[in-house]
């Protein structure tokens, strides 16, 4: 597992050439941050799965900048961040998203409400989409700014708690995983 680990790992060369690392200069070439060991190894994945769940972009670059400064394993952290790709990002979003309205009790807006507790002034998404159609590009923007408040404060506390228990749980699952690895190793060797 850990060769194989290892192959779908990007090089050494490969980072120092990428054109969004360069930047961090001689700091991202310490020895350290390319081993294979257990605590690196494990937060570099704990780091790569936190901005994979927390941003869409831009996501090695930090990782590898935040692996220097905790001295983690950069390409643990980079090859993490592939978990949440643009394949999940819908899904993983709107997840946030309900779990972010769900914990915030969000109301779209004040006002009036039918016996069920639906919101009876609330704005539909669909009907916004209609208008978009309509109304090309600009209203495509005036859209996404007009129901910025009532989805991004809900996608953004979701995600953020999404990223913080899925970074623990992988940080977490790579310690046993590799200690229970070398305990069979041991045992196995002891056993001949």
């Amino acid at each position: 597992m850990i060769e194989r680990l290892k192959k779908m790992m990007p090089s050494q060369q490969s980072m120092q050439n990428n054109r969004w690392l360069r930047w961090m200069g001689p700091g991202l070439f310490h020895p350290r941050l390319w081993r294979m060991h257990r605590k690196g190894v494990a937060l570099g994945v704990g780091i790569g799965v936190f901005f994979a769940f927390l941003i869409p972009i831009a996501q090695i670059p930090l990782s590898a900048a935040l692996s220097i400064l905790l001295r983690a394993n950069i390409p643990a952290a980079a090859l993490a961040t592939i978990v949440n790709n643009p394949l999940t990002f819908p899904p993983v979003y709107y997840a946030a998203w309900e779990l972010g309205r769900w914990i915030l009790e969000f109301k779209l807006r004040d006002g009036p409400t039918s016996q069920d507790g639906v919101w009876l002034n609330e704005p539909k998404l669909n009907s916004g989409l209609s208008e978009v159609s309509k109304a090309g590009a600009d209203g495509w923007l005036d859209l996404v700014l007009g129901h910025m408040d009532s989805i991004g404060k809900p996608m953004a506390l979701g995600a953020f708690i999404f990223a913080c228990l899925f970074s623990l749980t992988a940080y977490a699952t790579v310690q046993l995983v590799w200690i229970k690895r070398v305990r069979m190793r041991r045992a196995s060797r002891c056993a001949k």
